[in-house]
């Protein structure tokens, strides 16, 4: 059975990525279906969903379109979810390769130093980055990549640890190919299915990492987030529930679908039931 026979077997899977598609197309058509500021106020404060056709979720606190908010807020979640992922897999899957191939002195000082970043609590030192730094979307994903960089590490080193005695990689240092031409070249790439199981689960760690901080007041403020509506709202939940609740659901919603995409991927890339599927 082919890979996307047994992604297509796991119906959660198929059910998260279609969310998953729904979030990125909103997303995309944000600048289309709402070209002004989602900042704008555009409406009297407080208008309850479905009240105007023009705003079906309703207005906010300040009279800001509501649905405004929330499709361009997913570009800045999803922005930022994908690229301190790549950040923290760009510095994770190197050093973790470097550790589990040479191992020794070179493996225990890779894994202290791992250690160093995992003795903070990955949110509070999260909110030390940035406010040091300065709320902005740089410092949130300078901070979201190294708080996710170690679990990486941790997963490449294992991975490599238990391939750098198969025969290819014996047969690649007996014909003579260099040290980071087998890491990268040989030994690497089988490591690709974990670490596209984790990546997802990463970006799905991140968007609820930057909604949090967004909730805080650790937001860029030039940029509508989900977690800064879900804030601004918090104070309103009992006669404007609407302001907090919609992209409380979207947050939800994002999380709980690459999470099952990742559930997903994890059994189509598993070697022992692709066996078994065939």
């Amino acid at each position: 059975m082919t890979f996307l026979g047994r992604f297509a077997r796991n119906r959660g899977a198929l059910i998260g990525l279609l969310v998953l598609a729904l979030i990125i197309a909103a997303a995309i058509a944000a600048p289309t279906l709402y070209p002004t500021s989602p900042w704008r106020m555009v409406s009297r404060p407080f208008m309850a969903p479905f009240a105007l056709d023009r705003f079906p979720l309703g207005t906010d606190a300040l009279g800001r379109d509501v649905a405004s908010g929330l499709m361009h807020g997913a570009r800045v979640s999803l922005l930022i979810g994908l690229v301190s992922t790549l950040v923290a897999l760009l510095i994770g899957v190197p050093l973790g390769a470097v550790a589990g191939y040479f191992g020794g002195v070179v493996d225990d000082l890779a894994m202290r130093f791992t250690e160093l970043f995992q003795t903070v609590p990955s949110f509070a030192l999260a909110i030390i980055i940035v406010a040091i730094l300065q709320p902005s979307i740089y410092s949130i994903v300078l901070a979201i990549a190294i708080v996710s960089w170690p679990p990486v590490t941790r997963l490449v080193r294992g991975e490599v640890l238990s391939l750098r005695s198969r025969d290819y990689v014996h047969a690649a240092i007996t014909v003579g190919q260099r040290t980071p031409r087998i890491i990268f070249g040989q030994v690497l790439p089988n490591t690709i299915a974990p670490i596209i199981v984790m990546a997802s689960l990463m970006i799905a760690s991140a968007i609820l990492l930057e909604s949090s901080l967004s909730f805080l007041g650790l937001g860029d403020p030039n940029l509508m987030t989900w977690g800064y509506m879900v804030g601004a709202g918090r104070t309103r939940l009992i006669d404007a529930w609407w302001i907090s609740f919609f992209p409380g659901l979207a947050i939800f919603l994002a999380v709980l679908a690459l999470n099952l995409v990742g559930e997903g991927l994890s059994d189509a890339l598993n070697p022992r039931l692709a066996r078994e599927g065939r």
